[in-house]
């Protein structure tokens, strides 16, 4: 949901390196796993940012969030024979919903988890994730419920946008539209869209 704003710095998709995913991604198909460290270096702390956000501070704790992120595109980029993104948009959606199961996996076994007698455990939140105290874990609930009945540009605009903090001109790169300005219709649609499900959805 909505971040503070894009993380401008090399850390980005944007910013890291000038070859472009769907470039690297063909690279990891053709067999290349030179291919690989650049994927992992460009999205690890974007999708790290975004599980921190998901993740209990008890399920944080119990759980390496790294290595849960970097598990997360081992597994995509060992898959790409099922699924084959073609444009960055599409990528990062599908590496959301992969890290987002294993959240709930971690959230799961958490709970699953018994409880220890110690200070630390005693004072740490085992309570909501930081986003579903900011904005409330039905809501949480409705808004995925919500994009998975959107189409695939509107859902990906997004997640892009509310989620990833990409500004319009990022988008517009990641979804192939010609410009920031086709990239903001886009968004204003796709946002438009969203609400009425939500709506509908009460």
């Amino acid at each position: 949901m909505p971040r503070s704003g894009p993380p401008h710095d090399d850390s980005h998709p944007q910013f890291a390196g000038s070859e472009s995913t769907a470039s690297l991604l063909a690279r990891v198909r053709g067999g290349d796993l030179d291919a690989r460290e650049p994927l992992l270096k460009r999205y690890l702390p974007l999708l790290r940012r975004w599980a921190h956000g998901r993740l209990p501070a008890r399920a944080r704790d119990m759980a390496d969030t790294d290595d849960l992120v970097q598990n997360t595109l081992l597994r995509a980029l060992g898959r790409l024979e099922e699924f084959e993104p073609r444009r960055e948009g599409a990528f990062l959606s599908y590496l959301r919903q992969i890290l987002l199961n294993q959240v709930r996996d971690e959230i799961r076994r958490a709970h699953r988890r018994p409880e220890r007698e110690s200070l630390k455990d005693q004072v740490c939140d085992e309570g909501p994730s930081p986003l579903d105290q900011a904005i409330g874990r039905e809501t949480m609930q409705r808004y995925e419920r919500g994009l998975a009945q959107l189409s695939q540009d509107h859902r990906e605009a997004i997640i892009l946008r509310l989620e990833f903090g990409y500004s319009c001109e990022e988008i517009a790169e990641a979804l192939g539209r010609s410009s920031a300005n086709a990239a903001r219709q886009l968004l204003g649609r796709a946002l438009v869209r969203l609400a009425q499900v939500l709506h509908e959805s009460e």
